[in-house]
């Protein structure tokens, strides 16, 4: 069989295309392929579909293809163009790659399967690319997948933000609280940043949105509240969000007093900052002991974390009523605890008391949202993130 014709069925070229010459660079360790059509050929119109005949080409350019052996290898080929009066000229589409694309289809697709297995810089090494090739290529895949994306009615979503560099750089997110996938993202965590995503749905979707969990974010809530019908009724505010409030405040609580405490040469606090951040059925086993020793001391700290601790009781309730009586007695206890630190946390939860309760009604959380942002965080530990602050 012939070089010619071997390449040829490895391409699996349709009429008019057909390969022309094969020639085998072993200095360079490349193979190049040329592509031609044969004379008078027709082609549609990317537009309408018409075939048309040729007007003109475009100059000559290469796409790399699947590598054979240790050798790389490149298509050659001049695209042709159509005219014709309605659509005006326009550069007809090839069998063998997308529009603009600097690869064939098939290498395309096996490079996104190497670089899902891997890094980006580990398969931008085994595929021969640079960096910037096998991140383009990522792009160019998600962005055919968005595309791709039926449009359909998702009745839980959640919004969080995303810390991804210094000084305070965000970036939005909103999920499928069902699927567990991500939907949207937008830079900054602006009303704007969230407002682009709801104007990018219909009516019957913005309608089908049941409810929303987020954090107790102004820009957020406002552009729910703007986009979604009775929006005001779907917002659940995220019970992880509430408690790291709580959290805050506990260890607000535990630095004013460790302070006070070594005026008088007592380290009792010393190096117990995560221990107060527990939850207490998670208080590491070889540390029970002593934490059961300082929770006996009459320490502020102490009554901070046991108010903490009561409000997560908040959410084991099956009723909204049975929640609400209980959100009383508990912000009762939490606002004349004398602790400024606990009160102003509890104040602030209080004020948004309506869709703190809207749990009852939704049973939403945002622990997908929060999943899918420890997922980011383990990408960004990986190589491709150092090689990405060093550009």
């Amino acid at each position: 069989m012939r070089d010619i014709d071997f390449v040829s069925r490895l391409l699996c070229l349709n009429k008019p295309w057909k390969v022309s010459r094969v020639s085998l660079s072993s200095e360079e360790k490349e193979i190049d392929v040329w592509l031609e059509h044969r004379g008078r050929a027709e082609f549609a119109c990317p537009e309408c579909r018409l075939p048309l005949p040729i007007y003109d080409h475009v100059p000559a350019r290469r796409w790399r293809h699947l590598d054979h052996g240790d050798h790389l290898t490149w298509l050659h080929a001049r695209i042709p163009r159509v005219y014709w009066l309605e659509h005006g000229i326009r550069r007809v589409s090839i069998p063998w790659a997308l529009p603009e694309a600097r690869c064939t289809w098939a290498f395309e697709k096996h490079a996104i399967d190497v670089l899902l297995e891997t890094d980006v810089l580990g398969g931008a090494r085994l595929l021969k690319l640079s960096w910037d090739e096998a991140w383009h290529l990522m792009e160019r895949a998600v962005e055919r997948g968005q595309k791709a994306k039926k449009r359909r009615v998702i009745p839980y979503l959640g919004v969080d933000e995303k810390a991804v560099a210094r000084r305070h750089q965000y970036v939005t997110m909103v999920c499928d609280l069902d699927r567990g996938t991500v939907e949207y993202l937008a830079e900054n965590r602006e009303k704007i940043s969230l407002d682009a995503y709801y104007t990018s749905l219909s009516g019957e979707q913005l309608a089908g949105i049941k409810g929303v969990a987020m954090d107790m974010w102004d820009p957020y809530i406002a552009s729910t509240v703007a986009h979604v019908p009775d929006g005001r009724s779907k917002i659940v505010f995220d019970r992880y969000h509430i408690m790291t409030h709580m959290n805050e405040a506990v260890d607000q609580v535990r630095k004013e007093e460790h302070r006070l405490l070594m005026e008088d040469d007592l380290d009792l606090l010393k190096g117990t900052k995560y221990l107060w951040l527990c939850a207490e059925e998670n208080v590491p086993e070889k540390m029970a002991a002593w934490f059961a020793f300082l929770r006996r001391w009459n320490l502020k700290t102490g009554r901070a974390w046991a108010i903490k601790e009561a409000l997560r009781e908040l959410w084991t309730y099956q009723r909204k009523g049975w929640a609400e009586l209980y959100w009383k007695q508990w912000y009762f206890w939490a606002t004349h605890s004398r602790l400024p630190a606990v009160q102003k946390a509890a104040r602030t939860i209080h004020s948004h008391l309506e869709n703190v309760l809207t749990y009852f009604d939704h049973r939403i959380t945002n622990a997908v949202s929060e999943g899918l942002n420890s997922k980011i965080q383990t990408v960004k530990k990986t190589p491709m993130a150092t090689a990405i602050g060093t550009i």
